[in-house]
């Protein structure tokens, strides 16, 4: 009991921040709670830590995605985290020693990233409100995201829609989703795409 305590305490100033945070900007953050572990772990199981190359994720916000990430077996120093918000890379840079924090748009991914990515990317892994934004600025950050990735790379994304938050079909991309992850308040899913192979 004396364990779980400060656990709960932690989570619960996390989400404190959290809910701030969407007052402050709700298009940005898109949710009025941080994800939570079931859906943080099917994002990270999206992810192969023993493809080369750094990970990107994307509005990392209080690090539960990131938290999951480095459980997969992914090194710190292989974690790139792009956010907007100032308060929350104050906060990852506190949690997360080893990890690289980018304060920037992720959806100018190219500009925030210029001069920080040493190789292809294996995989961006976003929990960016897609569906808060217009679908041709959902297909620019996937244009510009597989341009950073390695040929096999994966772009890692959840939504709360019942549809794939961009079109399956663009980019000449492929699609897979996960089950509903009902354990997730509000229930959401995870959607992996991938470049077609040729």
């Amino acid at each position: 009991m004396r364990e779980r305590a400060p656990k709960l305490e932690a989570r619960l100033s996390d989400e404190a921040r959290f809910f701030r945070s969407f007052f402050d900007h709700p298009r940005q953050i898109g949710a009025l709670l941080p994800s939570g572990p079931a859906l943080a772990e099917t994002m990270a199981r999206g992810v192969d830590p023993t493809a080369p190359g750094p990970i990107v994720e994307l509005g990392p916000g209080t690090g539960v995605v990131t938290r999951a990430l480095l459980n997969r077996g992914i090194e710190p120093a292989r974690l790139i985290l792009v956010e907007f918000d100032a308060n929350f890379c104050a906060l990852l840079a506190a949690g997360f020693p080893g990890v690289r924090i980018v304060r920037g748009d992720a959806y100018r991914l190219r500009a925030t990233l210029r001069g920080r990515l040493d190789a292809p990317a294996a995989a961006i892994v976003s929990s960016l409100p897609l569906l808060n934004r217009p679908e041709p600025m959902r297909t620019a950050l996937l244009t510009e995201a597989f341009e950073l990735m390695a040929p096999d790379g994966r772009f890692v994304q959840f939504t709360y829609g019942l549809k794939s938050p961009v079109p399956r079909k663009a980019n000449g991309l492929r699609a897979e989703r996960s089950s509903r992850i009902w354990l997730n308040f509000p229930p959401a899913r995870v959607w992996i795409y991938r470049r077609e192979q040729v």
